[in-house]
């Protein structure tokens, strides 16, 4: 799985904060640039919180619930992803609209065929950093 990010402007900063640096001789001050730098590039990935399953017979309903900063029709969640152990998109959920003000947030799916399936994977997309780690999900 690969993490995307867009920080172009971050990266700049950066770059020009370790130009001042190094000429200086202040090592540590870089390691520390660099912590607070990649730290910052990655805390705003959505996190899959928890996941409840209902339904038999191979037909499920998800409910899924995410935290992710949303900020506004820039960047925001917009869908989550039922997924099989190959990676392959078996449902998706579609969010159309930021949830800046329902943090975390939980929207269901119902009626997923997944019959003759034990496991499936969860994961959220956001519009800026991409996808969210997957959550491993057993099947009732």
């Amino acid at each position: 799985m690969f993490l995307t990010c867009k920080k172009q402007e971050s990266v700049k900063v950066l770059e020009l904060l370790i130009g001042i640096i190094t000429k200086k001789g202040l090592w540590m001050k870089v390691i520390l640039v660099l912590f607070i730098f990649f730290s910052s590039m990655f805390a705003n990935i959505a996190t899959i919180e928890d996941v409840i399953v209902s339904g038999e017979k191979g037909v499920y309903g998800f409910t899924v619930k995410i935290l992710h900063e949303d900020s506004g029709w820039k960047h925001y969640v917009n869908r989550y992803e039922i997924l099989d152990k190959e990676g392959n998109i078996l449902a998706t959920r579609t969010l159309w609209h930021p949830h800046e003000h329902e943090q975390p947030f939980i929207r269901s799916l119902n009626g997923v065929n997944l019959s003759g399936m034990k496991k499936v994977w969860v994961r959220a997309n956001d519009s800026v950093d991409g996808y969210s780690k997957t959550y491993e999900i057993t099947l009732p």
